[in-house]
């Protein structure tokens, strides 16, 4: 949601340049074709990962030492076909961390928070295919490791999914 928001601010900076300085040069065709052009340009620029504040979020939580769970842990080397669930389980185990989190009381649970709200957020825009996730493992399949570990993996699949 954030990067949309800049994305827009760009667009319309880049609108008002146009307006004020060049567009009195040009016919009407060539305005609409630069107009274009460059309402497209701020969207690729932008359109990096998705995960990208995800993962600005993970790195605030890292170093969180009143964060002690066992978590779910999912490969990072599993099958591509299995990235999608393999991105749900560590959501659902950032729930976890959230749930401990608010009993404790945790100084990065606003982080924690954005992390899951960020990443369901991300994955309601994405269908799950039930033929794939049959030949995946459910989440409680995975090993449990500490919390430091967790998020060490779950950098490493988002930087993978990222590039």
């Amino acid at each position: 949601q954030k990067t949309h928001l800049k994305s827009i601010c760009l667009q319309h900076q880049l609108y008002l340049l146009l307006k004020s300085h060049l567009f009195f040069l040009l016919k009407n065709e060539m305005r609409l074709i630069i107009f274009f052009l460059c309402a497209y340009v701020p969207k690729t620029a932008a359109g990096h990962c998705k995960w990208a504040e995800v993962l600005k979020d993970l790195e605030q939580i890292k170093t969180s030492k009143d964060i002690d769970v066992s978590l779910y842990t999912a490969n990072i080397d599993e099958d591509v076909k299995c990235q999608e669930p393999v991105m749900r389980c560590f959501f659902l185990e950032t729930k976890v961390i959230l749930q401990e989190c608010l009993i404790k009381n945790c100084s990065k649970t606003q982080d924690v928070m954005n992390v899951w709200k960020n990443g369901n957020a991300s994955l309601k825009n994405s269908k799950l295919n039930s033929t794939t996730s049959a030949k995946c493992k459910e989440c409680e399949e995975y090993e449990e490791k500490n919390f430091t570990e967790f998020i060490q993996s779950f950098e490493k699949v988002i930087q993978k999914e990222c590039k």
